[in-house]
């Protein structure tokens, strides 16, 4: 069996991407927009320890080097989409991570994972834009990282899934991250996890109709990416220690919650797993 397909966000994961951050690339801090200077002992520290939970978990963790000009990059998640078909390069909205599709996919040759097609100029995608609710289902937000064109082109590669297209809210400007998964984390075939006041009214009507349960994020935890969930099975979930209501709303839909440090790692650049991880392989 080929080591890649991703056809959902909650089957187990068996192997995933990640990219080491660059202690070089920590000078760049502000230019990238990151909310504080990162401390690189405790950022690589950090990252380990993420490393180690993916492995104990199951995965098969595949380590891409650093990008030292780019603090960005250890968001693997962003540059490309691993489907059944094989990779989708992406275009990132973010001018800055321009560079990192071309370097996931020497990664992704490496770990013999094949490119399905990609992005093109004019467009702009962003893996955090785009959630694979299920086969059959794609979720996709429009936003100022993630164009329609953007979207359409992966929709094309992708011709037998059902594309859903949400605009995102404008929130707090151009110069922040909002995603789609910013709002919302698929832990089952049937339970997400999300923040609902910031959710598009046809996204909620959409999870209803489905009948997805929506394990809500309490105000006060929504900064500290209390959305930002990766399942690691259904109903097993990575998140970012640190937002206890939400860990007991989790735990009491029948998840199974681990959690990592990531003060530097997370907090600081604004990404939490699902941002950190590029899953190659689920099933």
């Amino acid at each position: 069996m080929p080591g890649y397909g991703c056809r959902s966000m909650t089957d187990p994961l068996r192997r995933v991407l990640v990219r080491q951050p660059s202690v070089a690339a920590c000078a760049l801090w502000e230019e990238y927009g990151w909310r504080a200077e990162p401390e690189p002992d405790a950022l690589l520290r950090e990252h380990d320890q993420l490393c180690a939970i993916l492995e104990g978990a199951g995965a098969e963790v595949v380590v891409a080097e650093p990008l030292d000009a780019d603090p960005d990059a250890v968001y693997a998640f962003d540059p490309g989409l691993v489907t059944e078909r094989g990779a989708i390069l992406l275009r990132p909205g973010k001018e800055g991570r321009r560079p990192e599709p071309g370097a996931v996919a020497q990664d992704l040759e490496r770990a013999g994972v094949p490119v399905a097609g990609t992005v093109e100029e004019p467009a702009v995608a962003e893996g955090g834009d785009f959630i694979r609710l299920d086969e059959g289902t794609l979720l996709a937000g429009r936003g100022y990282r993630t164009s329609t064109d953007g979207i359409q082109a992966v929709s094309r590669l992708l011709p037998n899934v059902e594309l859903h297209v949400f605009d995102l809210p404008h929130w707090h400007g151009e110069s922040e991250v909002m995603h789609l998964l910013s709002l919302l984390s698929p832990l089952d075939v049937d339970l997400v996890v999300a923040y609902p006041p910031l959710l598009p009214v046809a996204l909620a009507q959409l999870l209803g109709a489905r009948g997805i349960e929506v394990v809500p994020v309490p105000d006060d935890e929504f900064s500290s990416m209390g959305t930002n969930v990766l399942a690691l099975a259904p109903r097993v979930a990575l998140a970012l220690d640190g937002n206890p209501v939400t860990r007991s709303r989790l735990e009491a839909a029948g998840v199974e919650v681990l959690v990592y440090e990531g003060r530097e790692l997370s907090l600081k650049g604004d990404g939490g797993p699902t941002c950190l991880t590029m899953p190659l392989h689920r099933g």
